[in-house]
């Protein structure tokens, strides 16, 4: 009996796998670490290589949409308005949390740092002593960032531009004494930019937090279960982590 129980089970999850269901998402500009369309086929993006990966796990889901590039306020607002089923990937806030639903797979962990510039002996160690640095100069941050909230919640003085990028380049002109955000996209536009030799990262880690796939509040569960599934699958395998690292 249990045996039939278990055929049972395998044959019901191939047959959902085998259901074609295509699902509408979007890119992310000004975000290459998630989706880069210079990276070409060995470096796509961090989350345009999830996005493939569970693909790949469910042969019978497909993502469209992916000719759009669209920067980070304009994904809330399509999440938000139903224009797009899933997009990859998001950190929570509890104002995002009543807007969309998010998946219970985290995908990669970042952490929060400072960027300074190399010459810059001081030690930012809180958020209390980024705040007294802020008095003098405002904190950069990319704009639209969930990271702003919780410089807001510290009294951190802060200014939003453009891109970490844009950021990066007025620290260096000395527009600005540090730059707060994602360690995995510091690097990598460091690396890209040759600023290595201008600038550092600085030694603590102000908080870390999870990367998470989200899907438009009424997505059916059905189809949420499936996501969710495929994810689960890609987590057992390492899949994930190897990604994570790979872009780190």
């Amino acid at each position: 009996m249990l045996r039939w129980s278990l055929l049972l089970s395998a044959l019901l999850c191939v047959s959902t796998q085998a259901q074609e269901l295509s699902l509408r998402t979007v890119q992310q500009s000004g975000a290459t670490i998630k989706y880069d369309p210079e990276g070409g086929a060995a470096r796509p993006g961090l989350c345009l290589e999830i996005l493939r990966a569970v693909e790949r796990s469910d042969p019978g889901l497909h993502f469209v949409g992916l000719e759009q590039s669209v920067p980070l306020r304009r994904v809330e607002r399509m999440l938000a308005e139903g224009l797009v089923d899933a997009f990859f990937c998001l950190l929570k806030t509890p104002e995002r949390e009543k807007q969309w639903r998010y998946l219970p797979v985290p995908l990669y962990t970042i952490r929060h740092v400072v960027m300074q510039r190399a010459d810059d002996s001081r030690t930012l160690a809180s958020l209390p002593e980024l705040a007294a640095s802020s008095q003098r100069k405002p904190v950069l941050i990319s704009r639209g960032s969930a990271l702003a909230r919780r410089l807001a919640a510290a009294d951190v003085v802060f200014n939003e531009v453009g891109s970490e990028r844009e950021a990066l380049q007025m620290l260096a002109l000395g527009r600005a004494d540090a730059v707060y955000g994602q360690d995995i996209n510091l690097q990598r536009h460091i690396a890209d930019s040759r600023m290595g030799d201008k600038l550092k990262m600085g030694r603590t880690v102000f908080h870390e937090e999870a990367q998470y796939l989200t899907v438009r509040a009424d997505l059916p569960l059905a189809q949420e279960e499936r996501l969710t599934t495929a994810l689960r699958r890609l987590e057992r395998d390492g899949t994930l982590r190897q990604l994570a690292e790979k872009y780190r």
